[in-house]
């Protein structure tokens, strides 16, 4: 048992080994299909919560529009599996056989050119790796080589959030508006509704958020990630010893981007519809909540923050139908001003000194040295107490005034 303890408080791997008993055996084994489903869920967006603590736990780059990217990747396997479904038998009662029914309410006769090559899944897996990432790097680019950072950069993609959500609704003929992309039901022929596939999706799910922890730690762990953390701390100190901080900037906001389409994608494919309201401000916000819960500077802690806020958020709501919201706020609220480094700032607080501890007895004094008489040197024998104490509080070398030379 000590040796399990000391185990769980010295080694890095301790987190990732205890989180993934928790996602792979722990869940699996406790709770139903429905809720499993919805964990599943939670897991796409830790994701972005693990994007986030690379973005802005090590590079300092707070980004408040993570949600655009989550929402492309999302549309990106959403219009795969959408065209998969709208197959003129399946859509034959329709004016228009063969194109999605919310083309064909909005009287489009003809399937957009853009959208034909999403009828392969192996180009859907590369846009929805590529369509986030390149978006990010014109933004990156175009604000990081301008030196634009800090609460402007938060604004500038708040506003793009927005003005993608607006651009999603207008185009309803060809994004379904507000409503989304619905009714995904098959990969490949493979339904995609059933509980054995929620099951596999599941599994798929937790298997590639934590290759994205892998890939995050050993960037982390390399000469970039110590070159992001100095960059964060000093950023000047950093450009005059000759770097390109804006060149690292683009990188790590490309690299979050990625893995919010990633997770958009697993989203899609779970939850079976994707819509702008996974796109805009308030759920961009709500996933930088998700890593500041979780502790921004870890990234096994942001997927604790984001299974947390997500069961608080389901509990409260069907628990306390009226009053949820202000709760969740009372529940931010109170995480953040008593543990202001999340769950992984309580957890190097409390819980790792607590497993180190020493199980021997608490040691009251100076250690003394056991010897034998025989080793014992003899001592002559004190004339006066007094030159006794003066001996005893002399530094070495030196003699108190009015005593003799030093007894060898």
């Amino acid at each position: 048992m000590d040796k399990l303890k000391k185990w769980l408080g010295t080694s890095d791997m301790a987190g990732i080994v205890v989180l993934a008993l928790v996602v792979f055996v722990v869940l699996p084994g406790t709770v139903d299909i429905f809720r499993l489903n919805l964990v599943g869920k939670y897991l796409t967006y830790a994701f972005v919560a693990v994007g986030l603590v690379m973005l802005w736990g090590y590079g300092g780059i707070l980004s408040l529009g993570q949600g655009v990217f989550f929402g492309l990747g999302g549309y990106c396997m959403a219009m795969f599996l959408k065209l998969e479904a709208s197959d003129p038998i399946s859509t034959k009662i329709q004016s228009t056989p063969g194109i999605p029914d919310f083309m064909d309410w909005n009287q489009i006769t003809q399937l957009p050119i853009w959208w034909e090559p999403f009828r392969s899944l192996p180009f859907a897996i590369l846009a929805l790796l590529l369509v986030p990432t390149i978006l990010a790097f014109i933004v990156g680019f175009a604000m990081f080589k301008r030196r634009v950072g800090g609460v402007y950069f938060a604004i500038i993609t708040q506003a793009v959030a927005l003005v993608l959500s607006v651009l999603i609704i207008g185009q309803q003929g060809y994004t379904g508006g507000v409503n989304g992309i619905t009714d995904l039901k098959t990969m490949l022929g493979w339904d995609i509704r059933t509980d054995s596939a929620k099951y596999i999706l599941y599994f798929a799910n937790a298997v590639l958020l934590f290759g994205a922890i892998f890939a995050c730690r050993a960037v982390q762990r390399s000469k970039l990630g110590t070159l992001l953390l100095a960059m964060r701390d000093k950023e000047d100190r950093v450009r005059f010893s000759g770097y390109d901080v804006a060149n690292f900037k683009v990188f790590v906001f490309c690299l979050a981007a990625m893995l919010c389409g990633l997770g958009g994608a697993m989203f899609a494919l779970q939850v079976g519809f994707m819509s702008p309201s996974f796109v805009g401000i308030v759920p961009s916000i709500e996933m930088v909540i998700f890593a500041a819960v979780g502790g921004r500077m870890s990234l096994v802690g942001a997927v604790y923050g984001t299974l947390l806020v997500n069961f608080g958020k389901t509990y409260f709501s069907e628990t306390f139908p009226q009053l949820w919201l202000f709760l969740m706020a009372a529940l931010f609220i109170g995480v953040v001003l008593a543990f202001p480094n999340g769950i992984a700032g309580l957890y190097e607080s409390y819980v790792k000194p607590w497993l180190l501890k020493s199980k021997a007895p608490r040691d009251t004094g100076a250690p003394t040295a056991q010897v034998t008489p025989e080793a014992t040197p003899a001592t002559p024998p004190r004339t006066s107490a007094a030159p006794a104490r003066a001996l005893d509080s002399a530094p070495s070398g030196k003699q108190p005034d009015g005593v003799g030379p030093a007894v060898a």
